[in-house]
């Protein structure tokens, strides 16, 4: 059973403690902000690198750093891919649902995926993103959480985003995205009834793929300069990190590792949290 992604759950509490902090500390939400203040990604005013930097809406949003010329393609090739997958139970669903093809079809979205800072910062980002990803999805064996459908994933207290009952916002995709407050913004963003349908990550691949660069460049980008261990905190810090669970933190170290030797780059430092 795949403990990990179901004890992303609290991390991604953190989060939302922090959104809910954000509301004591501002003037207006939804977007109503005066021309001097940032619409930020969550529909927050302010004018603070948690509103004008990544996902801000409207406003004197701060410009991202430009992206370099790597071809993501050309680093994630088919033998990679392959010789993640290939690891997986031929008994698994995931080997019928994700694909090179798929990912790359996502990518186009995700422009700056892989494509900040220097040519082995891009190799880096490429290796902690499928580090985390075989290990939320079991080298890509797993699309949904196990035993998902029997928890509640559902926080009410986030009207914005508001639960259907009928639906079950639980693990899926690569980084097994969970909760209605992710679920909503995600469907948004990427074009598909996140609140409604979120079975969606589960059955098209593409949207699945979507799902996690989304999360990821929302996230865990804006850290990823500080090492592989800040990518840890950023998605299940609250359960692994400062000794919480040192055997998952190694191993999502071990894959980020052997990924950075396959990619023919040193993984830097400060790799646990």
């Amino acid at each position: 059973m795949l403990t990990h992604t179901i004890s992303k759950s609290v991390s991604i509490v953190t989060i939302l403690l922090i959104l809910q902090a954000f509301y004591y500390t501002t003037k207006a939400q939804n977007c109503g902000c005066s021309s001097e203040l940032c619409c930020s990604q969550f529909g927050f005013c302010g004018n603070t690198s948690d509103y004008c930097g990544v996902g801000c809406q409207q406003g004197p949003c701060f410009a991202p750093p430009p992206a370099n010329g790597v071809s993501v393609a050309e680093i994630v090739t088919q033998d990679f891919f392959n010789g993640i997958i290939s690891q997986a139970e031929s008994s698994c669903a995931g080997i019928r649902f994700y694909t090179r093809g798929a990912f790359l079809e996502a990518l186009e979205s995700y422009s700056r995926f892989g494509r900040v800072g220097s040519t082995d910062d891009s190799r880096r980002e490429i290796a902690a993103f499928f580090a985390h990803a075989t290990h939320e999805t079991g080298h890509f064996c797993f699309i949904e959480e196990i035993d998902g459908a029997t928890k509640d994933y559902c926080d009410e207290t986030v009207t914005q985003y508001p639960c259907n009952p009928n639906k079950g916002y639980y693990g899926r995709g690569p980084i097994q995205l969970s909760w209605n407050f992710n679920y909503g913004p995600a469907g948004t963003a990427i074009g598909f009834d996140g609140l409604n349908a979120p079975e969606t990550v589960a059955t098209d691949p593409v949207i699945s793929f979507k799902t996690a660069l989304w999360y990821w460049t929302n996230r865990v980008q804006p850290v990823i300069s500080q090492g592989f261990g800040a990518t840890i905190r950023a998605i299940n810090g609250a359960l692994e990190c400062d000794g919480a669970n040192t055997a998952t933190v190694q191993a999502r170290v071990r894959y980020y590792t052997d990924y950075c030797r396959q990619l023919g780059v040193d993984p830097g430092n400060n790799l646990t949290c």
